[in-house]
């Protein structure tokens, strides 16, 4: 049953990274999914015609909602379609597992399928594409060093070389060019847990130079990418003296 969960985010350096891993281990183990330490995530977005999930996002709204197809490793092998829910300072996801073939069948714009699912959640996939002129956005990749802790539920997690897929929508190829979208110095810590925070986890975060944030990878990412889609907000930093 998925439940609503809390969920911290910090901007940090790879100098705290190692000293938190160490800080960290005699409480967590390491997530068995990651292979020599960690995996890769990708994720493609989705967004309305009016830009909702960016917009909301970046005005700080307290109720919003994002979809996104996630993979792992570029594999078939786990295809989930997600829908993430903010709703203040919880969150609440929902998944519901899709072939490679009906990826395709999205991307193409082909949602029929969606609609004849068993599946209620595909059902309302299908009417935020047809209604609000639902459409890829955006795809993020990155690496992820997992830690989990059974008290509490906790999950950390370490966001490493977070980058934006350009030139296509396709989720599966893994040659796919990507842009850098945060410092090289930089990555993204998360801490999560569903019930209460142990005390000894409080004591590990936040970092004592990290910086408390709401940044969001996907954003990092739209903005990263905003000069493919022709924003005239976009200003390529080179180019400022």
């Amino acid at each position: 049953m998925n439940k609503f969960r809390h969920e911290w985010k910090y901007l940090i350096n790879y100098v705290e990274f190692e000293e938190l891993k160490a800080r960290m281990s005699p409480y967590f183990s390491l997530d068995p999914n990651a292979v020599n330490g960690e995996y890769l995530i990708r994720s493609l977005y989705f967004d309305d015609y009016f830009n909702s999930a960016y917009e909301e996002k970046d005005m700080g709204v307290q109720f919003r909602k994002k979809y996104r197809i996630r993979i792992y490793n570029f594999s078939d092998r786990s295809i989930k379609l997600e829908r993430k829910i903010k709703c203040g300072q919880y969150i609440y996801k929902e998944a519901a597992k899709l072939t490679r073939e009906q990826v395709y069948y999205i991307l193409d714009g082909n949602y029929d399928f969606l609609l004849h699912s068993d599946n209620n959640f595909l059902r309302e996939f299908y009417y935020e594409c047809v209604s609000r002129v639902m459409r890829p956005r955006v795809i993020v990749d990155y690496d992820r060093a997992p830690y989990i802790m059974d008290a509490g539920t906790v999950r950390i997690t370490f966001d490493m070389r977070v980058r934006a897929g350009i030139g296509s929508f396709d989720i599966f190829d893994g040659t796919l060019p990507t842009l850098s979208a945060l410092p090289a110095d930089k990555l993204v810590m998360e801490v999560k847990y569903t019930e209460f925070l142990p005390q000894i986890v409080r004591d590990l975060c936040p970092p004592v130079s990290s910086e408390f944030t709401a940044v969001s990878k996907f954003v990092l990412c739209c903005d990263k990418t905003d000069y493919l889609v022709g924003n005239e907000n976009y200003v390529d930093e080179r180019y400022i003296i």
